[in-house]
């Protein structure tokens, strides 16, 4: 089969198309044919093997652990496991599987839910990294009807999925993007906008519930004194130049100090399971959530896909579709 493989850390430049053999699974997996990927952040990462610190959480410490990158995907089931009970061959399904820049990609049944009716193969592999990730940071920080949510990063392929969903909530959502994205941000149901560039979100008279903060990088006094005094911040992500731990740093140091202070200071480790896919599903299907996908690539065009991503150039979600369609 066609994929996508990185043999050692590096840039984009480190992946290359080529044959390999198809995925083996076991007992309690199913093989997919990748109709197509989503292409997320956390790839980057993977990718690069940076900060430091992820390769000692189990990524491989001088190449990546698995050598097809790519996990959100969209397909149907060519092959079940042994132990498989809820899917059988020629299955829609989505979710999370290992390799799924690939023609097929094997992935666990508890990772897989049947795709949503509503959505394209497309649409669905922008669902099940970004969304769940969402969908877990909203509900780690106890969003509640009326609230005031701050989403950091609302443009992005998680903040979009944030910003919608806050609002099925019933939450008064400002989301935080460059002035070119905003328009995108509105139309995901955003009642305010602030461009980054122009203010800083935590120095305004506006005081929030709840602040999830995906990929920023405010220092943890800015964010708390956005927040009100007994106030929920969650961090989902953070970008920074360091190597070692990047902006896992404030991850680390959030629960810590939450200890001293009145308002909850947490870090999401999202882990995505066929739960919450339902969840997403039956809000994709009742028009309450919509995939934002700004562009879709050839897998043999992935590269250029995440140097996108790394420009900081998408609205939402980029997908990479397999040569079988």
């Amino acid at each position: 089969m066609r994929a996508v493989v990185q043999d050692r850390y590096g840039t984009s430049d480190t992946w290359h198309l080529t044959d390999i053999d198809l995925p083996r699974i076991e007992p309690h997996e199913v093989l997919v044919r990748v109709h197509a990927a989503g292409l997320d952040r956390g790839t980057w990462h993977e990718m690069t093997g940076r900060p430091y610190l992820m390769r000692l959480m189990g990524f491989g410490l001088r190449a990546p652990k698995h050598r097809v990158p790519g996990r959100a995907v969209a397909g149907t089931v060519a092959a079940v496991g042994a132990d498989v009970t809820r899917f059988t061959v020629g299955d829609e399904v989505f979710g999370v599987s290992r390799g799924a820049f690939a023609e097929y990609a094997a992935a666990r049944e508890d990772k897989l839910a049947p795709k949503p009716s509503t959505l394209s193969f497309e649409q669905a592999a922008a669902v099940p990294i970004s969304a769940t990730t969402a969908l877990q940071g909203l509900t780690l920080g106890h969003v509640d009807a009326n609230q005031r949510v701050l989403v950091i990063g609302a443009s992005g392929g998680v903040g979009s999925y944030a910003v919608q969903l806050a609002k099925t909530f019933g939450a008064q959502v400002t989301g935080v993007c460059s002035a070119s994205k905003a328009d995108l941000v509105r139309s995901l149901g955003a009642d305010h906008t602030i461009d980054y560039a122009t203010t800083d979100p935590t120095d305004g008279p506006t005081r929030y519930d709840l602040i999830v903060d995906i990929a920023g990088n405010a220092p943890l006094r800015r964010l708390r004194r956005a927040l009100t005094p007994t106030g929920n911040l969650v961090i989902v992500g953070g970008e920074s130049k360091g190597n070692v731990t990047g902006g896992f740093g404030r991850s680390l140091r959030a629960p810590l100090l939450s200890i001293f202070v009145r308002q909850r200071l947490t870090m999401l480790a999202s882990t995505e399971h066929h739960a919450d896919l339902l969840t997403l599903t039956a809000l994709i299907d009742a028009g309450e959530v919509t995939p934002s996908v700004d562009a879709i690539d050839p897998l043999d065009h992935a590269a250029h896909a995440m140097r996108r991503l790394e420009a900081g150039s998408v609205r939402g979600k980029t997908v990479i579709v397999m040569p079988h369609g």
